[in-house]
């Protein structure tokens, strides 16, 4: 099963894995779940945790080798020391007013879904606490680039998320019937050659491809301007039109010197 799982890696199309679960790699970046919403339930968020340690030792570890170890953090307690943090707020002024910032007391990364707003504006709570946390993986610090140049004298960076493009919910899979998101694969901002396909579902077909509802942050450097957001249509859904404070994009925009650490502290 596992064989067949990998094989699949090169395929177009990939169905929902199943099979053994490896344990998180001895390297594994410890990150604290905490659930500080008044929407979802501490059971709840307790089952998403169980799932996506699965999509990130089973399915995102192999593709980026970054894998995480997660702890779950229920209402009323604080996570313990030497972890990151994946927040789970109502909304971004929620966690504001919870002292959660840009950076944990430590220093260390930190990831935030704002629940309530998803919830308020259609769109799948736990498909979204998945984005953030793989995209947490991959660029800890918001600060990773992959520049394309197709001329010599033109080029742009984009943005190193790795769900952005391919974000929309009916894009991502369940694990134990909880949906996640699905997730670009390196080959997705241009490997010359590589015939592994683009994101983990198959989805994508072509190298910096946007699917509908997604999109992806890109800075032309011929032309200066700073940050846009480019997508495959017109105008960007209204949940995603906001740049929420704390939010990964809003933090990218306003650069890490503008960044401070939580005033919210661990056990």
């Amino acid at each position: 099963m596992v064989l067949e799982f990998f094989r699949g890696l090169f395929s177009k199309k990939v169905p929902v894995p199943t099979g053994p679960v490896p344990a998180p790699r001895p390297s594994a970046f410890p990150i604290a779940v905490v659930n500080q919403t008044t929407v979802v339930t501490d059971a709840q968020v307790q089952a998403l945790v169980v799932a996506l340690q699965i999509q990130v030792s089973r399915d995102f570890a192999p593709v980026y080798g970054v894998d995480a170890a997660l702890t779950f953090v229920p209402k009323g307690h604080t996570p313990p020391p030497g972890n990151w943090w994946l927040l789970l707020a109502d909304t971004s002024d929620q966690a504001g007013a919870l002292g959660y910032h840009d950076l944990t007391n430590e220093g260390l990364p930190i990831g935030k879904a704002f629940i309530k707003s998803d919830i308020q504006a259609g769109a799948s709570w736990t498909v979204t606490v998945s984005h953030e946390l793989l995209e947490m993986l991959a660029d800890p610090w918001i600060n990773l680039t992959v520049f394309v140049q197709p001329t010599e004298t033109t080029g742009k960076l984009y943005a190193y998320e790795v769900c952005d493009t391919c974000e929309a919910d009916h894009l991502g899979y369940p694990i134990n019937g909880l949906q996640v998101s699905d997730f670009a694969f390196p080959e997705w901002w241009g490997v010359p050659g590589s015939k592994r396909r683009l994101d983990f579902m198959g989805h994508v077909t072509r190298v910096l491809q946007i699917l509908p509802g997604g999109y992806i942050g890109e800075f032309d450097v011929t032309k200066g301007g700073g940050w846009t957001q480019k997508t495959s249509e017109k105008v960007i859904h209204a949940h995603r039109e906001d740049y929420k404070v704390g939010s990964r994009r809003e933090r990218r925009t306003r650069g890490t010197d503008n960044w401070k650490s939580s005033k919210a502290t661990h056990t």
